[in-house]
């Protein structure tokens, strides 16, 4: 079976279901491939669940802290079924919205399955063949898992694995004190877990400003995570109901495990190379204009090595289709990206932290501090 396309575009995530619903609005004949569920990372392990989660967190936050306003405190008792149910119900709700059936509705031709390229101009899809003008690789990325000696002989869990649990762990050990574990150490322990909180960087957000770090370390000592920082995990094993973890030379015991270290780019399997598309272990090669090595062939979001969003995956997007099909060409690379680890309280930035600048400027820079307890808003929050 052979079907022709002007634009093919691999992964149905961020990146994917935004570039697919502008190449609709511009006239395009658009297909979306998916091999595993529409709505990616995002919906179902990332963006979504996580920030539900976080809710529920800080709602029993407040109950267990209303007395800071005037309020009778309460201790509430959390059932983590019960609260991950709420989560999935979220899902669902988010993910009507983009199935299959929803963008067959709205024009997009929707295949289900792995993706592989047959050459420059074809792809295949299990049985169907696909050809295009034009191709856009979408394709996310997937949990970094380090090499922590033992690992592999160990229950831990990932982003993607945390929603499968049943029962709230008496104490979680997490390895990685960046947005993802920052944000799942404080919503579990906050729903009563003990928490650890490891990592080998001397400071919790290493890429965020080091006043930040240190107000949300206090914030995190204060509701009783144990921060173990400036403490690589050097090896881990399980017994029975215990999993033992040695960081910067001292043992530490739980009974539940998140890694969270990063991600990586999904580049293999697609048989890229048959493409002609230029890639690496750091993701889909792209130029400013997020073209590949071939002119045909463009590649947006987390796939390409590059600041890992849901908004600037959606908006490389745009400036893919738009480079691909519309005369000119716009940039789709910046380093002007906002972004907010959503902690309580949040941490954001855009573009160049202090230490950035003065790597890149020198002296020559102008440094304006202003404290949010100086703010009236913040006062009354």
């Amino acid at each position: 079976m052979n079907e022709d396309h002007d634009l093919i575009i691999i992964g149905g995530g961020s990146a994917g279901l935004t570039a697919a619903g502008f190449g609709v609005q511009l006239g395009l004949r658009v297909a979306l491939v998916e091999k595993h569920l529409i709505g990616g990372d995002c919906t179902w392990t990332g963006c979504v669940p996580s920030k539900t989660l976080l809710k529920a967190a800080k709602v029993v936050h407040g109950m267990r802290t209303a007395d800071r306003y005037g309020l009778t405190s309460i201790e509430p008792q959390v059932d983590l079924k019960a609260v991950l149910a709420h989560v999935r119900s979220v899902v669902a709700q988010v993910y009507e919205e983009e199935s299959p059936e929803a963008l067959r509705a709205d024009g997009i031709d929707v295949y289900l399955g792995p993706a592989r390229f047959v050459d420059p101009q074809t792809l295949a899809v299990g049985d169907t063949v696909l050809t295009a003008r034009r191709f856009l690789l979408a394709t996310g990325a997937h949990p970094f898992i380090p090499p922590i000696a033992g690992l592999d002989d160990v229950q831990y869990l990932t982003y993607e694995r945390l929603w499968d649990l049943e029962d709230l762990p008496h104490h979680l050990l997490v390895v990685g004190a960046g947005p993802i574990g920052c944000e799942m150490s404080q919503a579990f322990r906050r729903l009563g877990t003990k928490v650890t909180l490891i990592d080998a960087e001397d400071r919790l957000l290493p890429r965020d400003e080091w006043e930040a770090s240190w107000v949300l370390a206090e914030v995190f000592q204060a509701e009783g995570i144990h921060l173990r920082l400036g403490a690589p995990a050097e090896r881990v094993w399980q017994d029975r109901a215990s999993i033992h973890l040695v960081a910067g030379g001292e043992e530490v015991v739980g009974d539940a495990l998140l890694v969270a270290v990063g991600r990586r780019p999904n580049v293999q399997g697609l048989d890229l190379e048959k493409a002609g598309v230029a890639y690496s272990a750091k993701g889909i090669q792209v130029d400013d204009y997020l073209r590949t090595s071939q002119r045909h062939i463009y590649a947006a979001g987390d796939c390409t090595g590059g600041y890992q969003f849901t908004h600037y995956a959606g908006w490389q997007a745009v400036m893919a289709v738009r480079n691909a099909f519309l005369p000119g060409a716009s940039k789709g690379v910046t380093d002007l990206v906002p972004w907010t680890t959503f902690t309580d309280p949040e941490v954001a930035h855009v573009g160049l932290t202090e230490e950035q600048a003065r790597e890149q400027f020198g002296e020559n820079i102008r440094l304006c501090e202003w404290p949010m307890a100086n703010v009236d808003r913040a006062r009354a929050e």
